[in-house]
C-alpha cells in the first residue's frame, strides 16, 4: 500500500517481555504496509538499560525510550513499587514525547497496551487516535469483561460476584459459563486473579481496568486470529465492531515469510544456547524429543521439579529442558548422571528455533499465551502444566476446544503433578492414536496460523484495513 500521507504509529506496550514482543512484531508488520507509514515502539528507560532490542537492518521500526520513575542503577524492591513510579513518571513522559513529534506528522496514532488504558487519555488529551493493544487471548479478556461487569453466571451461589472478582467455590466440581466462550469452565480453569483474588490484588485490579474505557478506543486489537478463537471474537464483534485481530504475532519467517530477515522477536531476556542445543537436535531423529520449558518466570518447587526429572526419565524419550539457573539447584543432584544421555539441560534456549526442529514431538509447556501461540503456529501438540494468571484458561483451550494437547492433573492433597502423571502424559502426546490425533490437529492449526497472516488472510486484512482507516479518519 503506497501513500503519500504521512502516518506515525506510537507503538508502548508494557515494559514486561511477554508484552513487548508481540507488540513489536505488530509493529514490524505495520511498517511493513506502506512507504507512508512511520513506526515507533515507545521503550522505557529501564527495559531498556537491561534488555536491548536488536532488530534487522531491514526494519523499519523505529525504536524510543522515555523515563519510567527509574534512575540508571537503581534497583526497584518490588513490582508494586515500579508499577507506583511507573504511574507517576509515564503519563508526563509519554505526553512530551508525542508532543516532541505530532507537529512533524500529518496524523498520529498511538498503539498502547491494553493494560495500560489510562494511555488512551493522554491521546485523546493531545488529539491523537488510540488503540488498545490486548496481548491476552480473547477467551481470557472476555472472562476479564464480565468479572468487571459483574456477569459471569454459576460461580458459587453463596458469594457475591462483583467487580473485585470470584472466590473459588469450595467445590471443584463447580462450573461456569462465560458468555462467548465455546466451553463450560471449572473453578480451576479460570485465571488465578480471580479463583483466587487476594494472592494478587494489584494484578487483579491491572486486568480488569483494562475495560475501564475500552469501548472508548478507536480501535481494539487482540493477538490472535479469527478461526482460533471463532466463537469469542464473532461475540466481540458483533458488540464492538471496532475489534480487528492481527496475530498470530510471530516472526514471518516461521509463518508467511513475507517480511524478510524477520527471524526473531529481536528481544531475549537470557541468553540462549542457540548452538549447544541446534547441535543436539540434529542428532536426533524426527518427532522424538520432548521440549520442556516453564517460560521467564515460573518458580516450581524442589519436590515438583524432583518429579518431572524422574517422570521425564521414566518416559525413556529424548528431552530438552530449559531450566533457569536459579533453578538449577532444584534439579536431583544424581538426575543426569549414571550415563543418562537421554537429556540436554540448558539455561535458556531460541524457544521458536527448537519448536520449528522436525526433531520435537511434544511441549510441555506453563501454557503463556505467546507460548501457547508458538506452539500451534508451528503444529507442536502440548502437555499443558499451567502455573498463574491466564495460563489455566489458555491450557483448557488447548485440550478442549483445540484438541492440541493434554493437560496434567495435580494431585490435591499434596498440590504436584506426580512423576506418574507426568510419564503418562508424555506418552498420551509421543505415542499411539491419540498422539497421531493430536499432532494432526496441532498441524491443522499451523496451517491455519499461516492463512491468517498470509496475504488477503484474515489478520492481514485487518491490519491492512486498519491502516486503510487511519488514511481516511
Amino acid at each position: 500500500m503506497e501513500m503519500a500521507t504521512r502516518i506515525h504509529i506510537i507503538v508502548f506496550p508494557f515494559p514486561v517481555q511477554g508484552h513487548i514482543n508481540p507488540m513489536l512484531q505488530f509493529a514490524k508488520r505495520l511498517a511493513s504496509k506502506g512507504t507512508g507509514i512511520k513506526v515507533t515502539l515507545v521503550t522505557t528507560t529501564s527495559s531498556t538499560s537491561s534488555n536491548s532490542i536488536q532488530l534487522a537492518e531491514s526494519s523499519s521500526v523505529n525504536i524510543e525510550s522515555i523515563y519510567d520513575g527509574v534512575d540508571e542503577g537503581e534497583k526497584i524492591e518490588s513490582f508494586d513499587l515500579y508499577l507506583e513510579r511507573f504511574k507517576v513518571a509515564i503519563p508526563r513522559s509519554l505526553a512530551e514525547f508525542i508532543q516532541s513529534i505530532k507537529k512533524q506528522e500529518n496524523k498520529l496514532v498511538l498503539v498502547y497496551d491494553s493494560v495500560i488504558p489510562w494511555a488512551l487519555d493522554i491521546a485523546r488529551q493531545l488529539g491523537v487516535y488510540g488503540a488498545s493493544f490486548f496481548t491476552q487471548s480473547c477467551a481470557v479478556c472476555a472472562i476479564y469483561y464480565h468479572v468487571n461487569q459483574g456477569s459471569l453466571l454459576n460461580i458459587n451461589p453463596h458469594r457475591p460476584q462483583g467487580r473485585q472478582g470470584i472466590a473459588a467455590a469450595g467445590s471443584s466440581s463447580s462450573m461456569v459459563s462465560v458468555p462467548s466462550v465455546p466451553v463450560l469452565l471449572g473453578i480451576n480453569d479460570l485465571p488465578s486473579f480471580i479463583c483466587d483474588t487476594d494472592s494478587y490484588p494489584f494484578l487483579l485490579t491491572i486486568v480488569l481496568d483494562q475495560f475501564s474505557n475500552f469501548h472508548k478506543a478507536d480501535w481494539l486489537l487482540f493477538n490472535t486470529f479469527d478461526k482460533l478463537e471463532r466463537e469469542v471474537v464473532n461475540w466481540m464483534s458483533s458488540r464492538w465492531p471496532m475489534i480487528k485481530t492481527v496475530g498470530p504475532t510471530i516472526p514471518s519467517m516461521y509463518l508467511d515469510k513475507r517480511l524478510e530477515d524477520d527471524r526473531d522477536y529481536g528481544l531475549n531476556l537470557f541468553k540462549p544456547d542457540a548452538e549447544a542445543c541446534m547441535k543436539w537436535l540434529e542428532s536426533k531423529e524426527s518427532r522424538s524429543v520432548v521440549y520442556v520449558s516453564f517460560g521467564s518466570l515460573a518458580n516450581l518447587g524442589e519436590l515438583q521439579m524432583e518429579e518431572l526429572a524422574w517422570g521425564l526419565l521414566m518416559s525413556n524419550t529424548y528431552f530438552l529442558w530449559v531450566v533457569r539457573a536459579s533453578e538449577q539447584s532444584k534439579l536431583p543432584s544424581n538426575f543426569m548422571g549414571g550415563g543418562n544421555s537421554k537429556g540436554l539441560v540448558v539455561n535458556w534456549c531460541p524457544q521458536l528455533e527448537v519448536l520449528a526442529h522436525r526433531a520435537v514431538g511434544c511441549f510441555v509447556t506453563h501454557c503463556g499465551w505467546n507460548s501457547t501461540l508458538e506452539a500451534l503456529s508451528l503444529g507442536v501438540p502440548m502437555v499443558a502444566m499451567p502455573q498463574w494468571t491466564d495460563q489455566a484458561t489458555n491450557a483448557k483451550c488447548i485440550v478442549d476446544v483445540w484438541h492440541a494437547g493434554v493437560r496434567v492433573r495435580v494431585d490435591n492433597e499434596k498440590g504436584l503433578v506426580s512423576r506418574d502423571e507426568f510419564e503418562l502424559c508424555i506418552r498420551q502426546v509421543m505415542e499411539g492414536e491419540k498422539g497421531n490425533e493430536l499432532r494432526k490437529n496441532a498441524v491443522r492449526w499451523k496451517e491455519l496460523a499461516k492463512e491468517a497472516v498470509h496475504e488477503g488472510g484474515s489478520s492481514d486484512n485487518n491490519i491492512e484495513e486498519f491502516v486503510s482507516e487511519l488514511v481516511s479518519t
